[in-house]
């Protein structure tokens, strides 16, 4: 069966590519179609099933199944890339119908709030739910001390640019980490002082010296699944953060984005150790939902609500009140819940199939942080190949990757990684593509004499 669905599926598909059925067009019945394939009416059912989750085709009630692809996208189907790039979900994982549905459901429920400009902090509704979805991962606080953000860039962006209230002013980051992050630092002229992340963790004595001499605002760490490493603090590592927080009256951002990626049901938060006087607690909505929703939240030691609340409502009054909306009618029907696990399995497969890979194809020196523990991402170390030369030719050959260049500060020693990730690549798509990784590191290896060495300043 699987391989007449698999029949079907590219039959109709090329038919769309192809523009022999137009957008809007309808498709033959499911009756019609399995008498014209010669197979079961629920091979054409799961099949259609499989192509509307691609969003190429639709379904009207009583009515049949109509072409939605847009003329525009067709190369794109036509030319499939393989991307190791993208940190956004595949819109394949996001089902249509049901944030359809949360849409008009968030109209009906938030139609007079829509016309007013409501608590910047969030709404109370969502921030009530948001409270009970961080109970689950150890993070006890209340919704006086939760704030919701347009997305985490704007969190990071305000509380980089805030007063804190140990008075310090110097901002401590690992190295390498998250680019945004970066960014905002370096628009805001923020002193920054990077502490080196490694595979293997951190250098504890030279955090405990920074933390002690530096005058350090706050630190900003990635604990679970780090971007770009994948790897993750152990518990008595985040103990030791949180404890080194207090000692050293240094507040912690802990950015927290994929918490519902996480496998092992004992691997606590560092607010969890603590550290609720010293910690912030961030989370993003974007991987497990959409990042258009532009959705993140927050809670905050009670030192740091009364600045917040005026600067978030100085930054833009309040956070769009239907995206609150729909991510409140998430939480509460279980819908949240039901696709986060289904997300969780998907990367925790391919994420474990990227490693399979890697170790079987690519050198073992290639092999920075290739994890299987869970998480999006993972890095290749480059040595002293000329990445340019070798992301253009992996282009050319239909791979898309990304070079670790922007998570480092440009103060900062920086290594020749490239970040791999797989949020856009089936188990296909990373078996084909890692083959072409393979094979174009061993031409780089066979024709090094054409490379000049190369060095970080």
């Amino acid at each position: 069966m699987a391989n007449k669905k698999q029949k079907v599926i590219d039959s109709i598909r090329s038919d769309i590519v192809n523009s022999f059925v137009k957008p809007g067009q309808r498709l033959p019945s499911i009756r019609e179609q399995s008498q014209q394939f010669a197979c079961s009416l629920n091979t054409i059912i799961s099949a259609y099933q499989e192509l509307e989750r691609e969003y190429l085709i639709y379904s009207r009630p009583k009515s049949g199944y109509y072409v939605v692809a847009q003329e525009a996208l067709l190369p794109l189907l036509q030319n499939k890339r393989i991307d190791f790039t993208s940190a956004a979900p595949d819109p394949s994982s996001m089902s249509q119908m049901d944030l359809r549905q949360c849409l008009n459901k968030a109209m009906e429920l938030f139609e007079t709030s829509i016309f007013t400009y409501p608590d910047p902090q969030g709404l109370l509704s969502l921030r009530q739910e948001i409270v009970k979805l961080f109970h689950k991962q150890q993070v006890f606080s209340s919704e006086q001390q939760l704030f919701i953000f347009s997305g985490a860039q704007q969190a990071l962006h305000l509380l980089s640019g805030m007063p804190f209230p140990n008075g310090k002013t110097n901002i401590l980051v690992e190295q390498p980490t998250y680019w945004g992050m970066l960014e905002s630092l370096k628009a805001q002229n923020q002193t920054v002082i990077g502490i080196d992340r490694t595979p293997n963790g951190i250098d504890w004595a030279a955090l405990e010296r920074h933390f002690q001499s530096n005058m350090i605002k706050f630190f900003y760490t990635i604990p679970r699944f780090h971007n770009p490493l994948g790897t993750s603090y152990t518990p008595k590592e985040k103990q030791r953060i949180a404890e080194l927080a207090q000692k050293y009256d240094v507040f912690v951002i802990e950015d927290d984005y994929l918490a519902d990626m996480e496998t092992n049901n004992k691997a606590d938060p560092i607010w969890a150790y603590n550290g609720s006087s010293h910690v912030i607690y961030l989370r993003s909505f974007s991987k497990i939902m959409l990042p258009g929703l532009r959705l993140a939240a927050a809670t905050v030691p009670h030192s740091i609500v009364p600045s917040l609340q005026q600067l978030k409502r100085t930054a833009d009054l309040s956070t769009s009140v239907l995206s609150q909306g729909v991510l409140e009618i998430f939480l509460q029907s279980g819908m949240y819940e039901h696709h986060a696990k289904q997300m969780k399995v998907l990367y925790n497969h391919r994420v474990s199939k990227l490693k399979e890979v890697s170790s079987r194809l690519l050198p073992h020196e290639s092999l920075y942080s290739v994890t299987s523990s869970g998480g999006l991402f993972s890095t290749i170390n480059l040595h002293n190949i000329h990445t340019e030369d070798l992301v253009k030719r992996l282009h050319t050959r239909g791979v898309d990757v990304l070079p670790a260049d922007p998570q480092f500060l440009s103060s900062f020693p920086k290594m020749n990684l490239l970040r791999m990730s797989i949020m856009r690549t089936d188990e296909q798509d990373i078996e084909k593509g890692i083959h072409i990784l393979a094979d174009e590191l061993e031409h780089a290896k066979q024709t090094s004499n054409s490379y000049k060495p190369f060095f970080w300043i």
